[in-house]
């Protein structure tokens, strides 16, 4: 299944995009789709006959806002360093073991939503990732295969990045990457079950128009199944939270001086394979 939310930011209802590309309503069926739905085994068999049996209602997709699939997100945990050309392309050596880092859940923003350059930016960079939404309590997974099971389903994310912020002013990460608007997530969550291998993924990003990141998933360092079991061993999962499982290369930190970073009036758009396209316009904070 696709699943998504379509509205106004704080006030989205929960939708379906139909086998034949059709939106339709979910909410006379469930309240929203969050960790609590995606928990729900039988409430996802029910959207699932309500989709197959063609009863939902049809919603006008024109002029209707996209926002994030997944409402009340837990928390935002974030890959770093795990293909292997982004690491070349960075100077740095494949890390040994998964880098972890947190996005706080309020930067998360709708798939075509405005992103803000921050006040004083000069080095506000792009980054197509896989997302990775938990449907089942990951608590000290003993198995890959374990932890692909607490897997609900699968989304496009925008890791958008402050490289000064992030790697030239002190401490950790965190002042680069929780920049309100910074993660961008849809248009869809796509159900596991209809991504029978996230290691054969191809992730594309343009700027301008300009193909600035292609690449595949199978280029991960560490895998999805590797990285959800490993996330388990430091820090308890639950449905609705998100994994960022990392960028490949091509970003501007990784390119020739001058470095393309982004300016207020870029347009950035991804995607990755059968889980839809983003598309943002940048504008000052």
């Amino acid at each position: 299944m696709k699943l998504l939310r379509v509205g106004p930011a704080g006030a989205e209802r929960p939708a379906l995009l139909d086998a034949d590309g059709t939106l339709r309503d979910l909410s006379g069926l469930v309240p929203d789709i969050d960790g609590t739905l995606l928990a729900d085994d039988a409430a996802l068999d029910r959207v699932r006959s309500a989709a197959a049996s063609g009863e939902l209602p049809v919603l006008d997709a024109a002029g209707l806002r996209v926002g994030p699939p997944v409402a009340r997100i837990g928390k935002v945990v974030c890959i770093g360093l795990n293909y292997h050309d982004h690491a070349a392309e960075t100077g740095a050596e494949p890390p040994a073991e998964p880098v972890i880092f947190f996005k706080a859940a309020d930067t998360v923003v709708g798939p075509d939503d405005t992103v803000l350059v921050p006040r004083g930016s000069v080095k506000t960079d792009w980054e197509v990732e896989l997302a990775v939404v938990i449907g089942r309590t990951a608590r000290y997974a003993e198995s890959q295969e374990a932890a692909l099971a607490c897997v609900a389903g699968y989304a496009v994310a925008h890791d958008v990045s402050e490289r000064e912020f992030q790697i030239e002013r002190g401490g950790t990460w965190d002042k680069g990457k929780n920049c309100e608007t910074f993660n961008p997530l849809g248009p869809w969550l796509v159900t596991a079950d209809e991504v029978p291998d996230p290691q054969a993924l191809g992730l594309k990003l343009w700027v301008n128009g300009d193909l600035k990141q292609n690449g595949t998933t199978a280029e991960q360092i560490f895998s999805v199944a590797e990285v959800v079991r490993y996330v388990s061993q430091f820090m308890t999962l639950y449905p609705g939270d998100v994994i960022n499982t990392g960028t490949p290369a091509g970003v501007a930190m990784g390119q020739p001086e001058p470095k393309p970073y982004l300016r207020a009036g870029d347009v950035v758009e991804l995607e990755i394979d059968g889980l839809g396209r983003q598309r943002q316009e940048l504008k000052s904070a």
